[in-house]
């Protein structure tokens, strides 16, 4: 491996970092799409040069974007999107007399290995798939037509599809989540869904154990264990080990167990990386110190890991989508903030620098692997 392309997303473009398996220096590109929102941006494991966007704009809509070299150029695809007549919303026609409107692309999950294949989560919820590099979608209507879907209500930030995550052991297999509704699987490809949140307990809601309703923040899995799930949900750090059947909770000893993103060690499964904020009311790091905590136990018991971060007066968030985890051995740890900085570790979390700053607010960072 020659080294890694770290992809960023922001209220205002998309930025592409590039470095070889070093990863002391970097080179930066962008902004693409400047002005635009991008809320997700994301390259084909299949294939180095294969990147999908999502960029956005209040007044003009939503798009999809496909870059063919690597990020230098840009074309735009997917016609299914269609403008709705009003500024901000779109329509699918899914044979109804009326079509469903949806506001936004939240997610793009390319296949693990076929660089035309691609999935798109979307707000209000919904899960779509390009077979066709981006050019058409069909709905898996499965989801947006389970049973429970009277029942799920909108986050924050909206009703929206935020999590996909592709078993790499059983092509036929989907997790995804919603924000609030909780997280769903499919062992059929997408035809039907199962609420996977037995174990979810939601203060908030009326029912605390309730089928669904729990505003699940992201899930993450290692490739070589994809019955393992790890959860960071509004408030409480959470496992299942039994491909989301049932969860427990693991948050052990964080500061807070309130926080956005989660992910998984390339190399350790049961290494797991979380930022955890304050509270759901304040979303900056407790005590103002941006401390990115690691365990190395599958949960439980919890590192900070501070070194090259700010530790005073530091009052940025860390949003859902924007951490990454690279393949190089010592494996690389990136996240992007609200104040614009994107942060990396070459150890594995020990220590890191800011690679670069002053971006826009970030809203998603995913690492693509170069060869």
């Amino acid at each position: 491996m020659n080294g890694v392309r770290v992809l960023v997303g922001t209220k205002k473009g998309a930025f592409v970092l590039t470095s070889d398996a070093e990863r002391k220096h970097w080179d930066v590109s962008g902004p693409h799409f400047g002005g635009w929102q991008v809320y997700h941006v994301k390259g084909s494991p299949a294939d180095p040069n294969r990147i999908y966007a999502a960029p956005s704009m209040d007044w003009f809509g939503q798009t999809v974007q496909r870059s063919d070299d690597g990020g230098k150029t840009w074309e735009p695809v997917g016609n299914a999107f269609a403008y709705a007549g009003e500024t901000g919303t779109h329509q699918w026609y899914d044979g109804t007399p009326h079509p469903w409107e949806f506001k936004r692309v939240w997610h793009l999950e390319p296949s693990l290995h076929d660089p035309d294949t691609v999935y798109a989560g979307v707000e209000d919820a919904a899960l779509f798939r390009s077979t066709d590099a981006g050019q058409t979608w069909t709905e898996l209507p499965g989801l947006r037509g389970h049973g429970t879907g009277p029942d799920w209500t909108p986050g924050a930030g909206g009703m929206c599809l935020h999590t996909i995550l592709l078993d790499p052991s059983n092509p036929q297999r989907i997790f995804v989540a919603i924000s609030a509704a909780g997280a769903f699987r499919s062992d059929d490809g997408g035809a039907s869904w199962k609420p996977i949140n037995r174990g979810l307990v939601s203060d908030y809601m009326p029912d605390k154990e309730a089928e669904v309703g729990h505003c699940v923040h992201r899930i993450a899995m290692h490739p070589s264990r994809p019955e393992v799930l790890f959860m960071q949900k509004h408030w409480d750090v959470m496992r299942s080990d039994d491909a989301g059947d049932s969860w427990r909770e693991v948050s052990g000893n964080l500061p807070s167990d309130f926080g956005f993103p989660i992910e998984v060690h390339a190399h350790e499964p049961e290494t797991i990386y979380v930022v955890p904020i304050k509270s759901d009311a304040e979303h900056y790091p407790p005590e103002g110190k941006l401390r990115v905590y690691r365990s190395r136990s599958g949960g439980d018991r919890w590192e900070a890991l501070t070194q090259g971060l700010p530790q005073e007066d530091c009052f940025v968030n860390v949003l859902r989508d924007a951490t990454s985890i690279d393949q190089l051995d010592p494996c690389g740890i990136y996240f992007g903030t609200t104040g614009g900085q994107v942060y990396a570790s070459a150890d594995s979390g020990d220590t890191w620098q800011a690679i670069v700053r002053d971006l826009p607010a970030v809203l998603s960072v995913e690492v693509q692997s170069l060869s």
